[in-house]
């Protein structure tokens, strides 16, 4: 054990870059934290490990982030299937320099062309486990980076997983190994335990874990870097010697000789002026600066080791289930795993599937298959942790609601029975919520007699629920389980017989009633689709905003209600023509873009999107 004196002398008699905490007197011991590498035999020597071909690497995992793709394409690396013009190249360019091969002086993932990518850091407590945090965090960063949503997984899904003990620990490559195998689930379907509790997951987990491709070894610091700049954070290995306990802020180079062990953290950016890496660390965000660390290049053995990078993620229909409603779903199908899936009637009230294709260049659309003889209207499409399976549920000709899912094994929709009441009279909100594992199904449906009910499944089948509201003309696809609460509200919007839309919420916390809430818009006169988004998420803890497309006269209208300041409805552009109704709504990864589907006039479907320069028309998709 060491005291802060000691360390303050060592770095005044070294003349150090960084410092400790000012407020610990001289005598007071420095904290020794939990580490987790249990030694560096099977810690790959960077001089071992090959270079990476990265233009080969990213020509076969283009990206959809707007600016990743603007910076590769500044570099002459691949920058994917998205048109990348000069303005957006100067937008990516970096703000504080260039190397020699053009490549960025300095990178921040925590703050990146003005977004953080990176989730707060957490605390790995008494456990040697670091290798799980360390990992972990790079996963969360690269399904930000490349599907435009915050994820959190849990490190005791991997850790224990494996049939590790708290005391005991293990090496990058090896969890990855398994991350690749199994995916890594998310705190609520098995969380991060201290106490060697027998790792029992929900048995829903195969659909609600975040999976992915493969990982790469990186050994040199030129594609350390290079991979820092084009694709996002790494892991990799440290040692840690007594004095690194007590670091506060500044560069870090080592002053003492003793070394407590081996450590493995998340390397989120570096810089070259001032030559260190910046690593978030896994001891909470009371120790370093706020739980980061700047390591000086060169020290404490950092690149001594092959560091390792993920490309590839497949988020889970749980992670993304709040940014998407109505007929339209990103799914994690297609080579980079964000296809579209829309479902909407057909001749002969069938429903027909259709897909398209997020990698291929143009992004072609293509009908998959029809199913179903009694749709009235375009089913309202979800995926579930039941296997990562499709669901559906539209509203019939005889007035009752029929769900349908699609089998990911088969590849086959399949019935799944009609329910609801005996006069549903309107397009069917429907989710899977955080009631129990798997989550039970929640549907409100507008009735003939213009209130709304709602209905949900669990175990036991359908269950009717209560009836609210009045006057309804129109339900949408509009039902969403918030963030807000401990178990989250319920949210949704409905159109009146005045025109106006009036937002409704249940408090899942007080006593599950629902309650009425704003009146807004006019002229509206037809259903609305409604998701939680992303923006307003500063970080994974933070409350994103509701974001609505309805038609009205003709065109649509957004509206968006910001959730983390006046909890206001407001409506933001207006635009399209010879609308009949919007059918679906995603925020997808193609930069935090919007992406509708409408039912036109003459029946025929067609696909809008927005970006930082406001809504596009898209291409007639076909007839409905």
């Amino acid at each position: 054990m060491v005291t802060y004196g000691e360390i303050r002398t060592a770095l005044h008699r070294g003349e150090a870059r960084w410092n400790v905490n000012e407020g610990a007197g001289d005598e007071a011991q420095v904290p020794v934290y939990a580490l987790g590498v249990p030694s560096d035999e099977h810690l790959v020597p960077a001089a071992e490990a090959p270079p990476v071909d990265l233009a080969a690497l990213l020509r076969q995992n283009p990206t959809t982030n707007q600016m990743l793709a603007a910076r590769r394409a500044a570099l002459g690396l691949p920058s994917g299937p998205l048109a990348v013009d000069q303005n957006l190249i100067a937008r990516a360019a970096p703000q504080n320099g260039v190397d020699e091969a053009g490549f960025s002086a300095q990178v921040d993932w925590r703050n990146r062309w003005g977004t953080n990518w990176v989730t707060q850091v957490r605390d790995q407590n008494p456990c040697g486990s670091c290798v799980a945090f360390g990992t972990t965090a790079v996963v969360e960063s690269r399904v930000r980076i490349e599907h435009a949503v915050w994820t959190v997984r849990s490190e005791g899904d991997t850790h224990d997983g494996q049939g590790l003990r708290c005391a005991d620990g293990s090496w990058p490559n090896t969890y990855f190994d398994w991350i690749k195998g199994h995916g890594i689930a998310d705190p609520a379907c098995w969380p991060y335990h201290t106490d060697n509790a027998p790792y029992r997951p929900t048995a829903d987990r195969s659909g609600r874990t975040v999976k992915m491709d493969g990982y790469t070894q990186l050994g040199s610091t030129d594609d350390q870097k290079r991979w820092l700049d084009t694709v996002g954070p790494i892991s990799c290995c440290i040692e840690v010697p007594d004095d690194f306990f007590a670091y506060r802020t500044g560069v870090y180079h080592k002053t003492v000789s003793h070394i407590a062990g081996l450590h493995c953290v998340a390397i989120v950016g570096y810089s070259d002026p001032d030559r260190c890496w910046i690593a978030k660390n896994s001891w909470g965000r009371a120790w370093g600066d706020g739980g980061y660390v700047r390591i000086g290049y060169g020290e404490i053995r950092i690149d001594e080791f092959a560091k390792y990078g993920v490309l590839s993620t497949n988020p889970d229909p749980w992670t993304k289930r709040r940014l998407h409603n109505g007929n339209l779903y990103e799914s994690g199908n297609g080579a980079t795993h964000r296809n579209f899936e829309m479902l909407a009637t057909a001749e002969g009230r069938r429903i027909r599937h259709w897909w398209r294709d997020n990698t291929a260049t143009g992004f072609p659309w293509a009908q998959a298959s029809e199913f179903g003889l009694d749709a009235a209207c375009c089913p309202t499409l979800t995926s579930t942790t039941f296997n990562r399976n499709f669901e559906s549920v539209h509203l019939t000709d005889a007035g009752r609601l029929h769900h349908w899912w699609l089998d990911q094994n088969s590849g086959k929709w399949n019935d799944g029975g009609i329910f609801g009441p005996a006069n549903a009279a309107g397009v069917p909100g429907f989710i899977q919520s955080n009631y129990g594992a798997p989550g039970n199904f929640e549907v409100v449906v507008r009735l003939g007699t213009g209130v709304l009910q709602h209905w949900w499944r669990d175990g036991g089948g359908w269950h009717a629920g209560p009836t609210f509201g009045s006057h309804v003309a129109f339900s949408g696809a509009s039902l969403v389980q918030s963030t807000y609460g401990t178990q989250g509200n319920f949210e949704l919007v409905c159109t009146l017989g005045t025109g106006q839309m009036q937002h409704w919420w249940r408090d899942n916390d007080h006593g599950m009633v629902w309650r009425p809430g704003p009146l807004f818009g006019s002229g509206i006169a037809g259903p609305p689709v409604m998701i939680q988004g992303q923006y307003g998420m500063a970080t994974e803890n933070g409350t994103g905003n509701f974001e609505l497309c309805v038609a009205a006269g003709g065109r649509v209208q957004h509206w968006w209600r910001n959730n983390s300041a006046d909890m206001s409805w407001h409506c933001s552009a207006v635009f399209g023509h010879d609308i009949a109704a919007v059918t679906g709504l995603v925020e997808g990864s193609f930069g935090f873009n919007l992406e509708i589907v409408v039912l036109r006039t003459d029946r025929r479907l067609q696909h809008y999107w927005r970006d930082g320069a406001g809504w596009h028309e898209g291409p007639v998709i076909g007839q409905a």
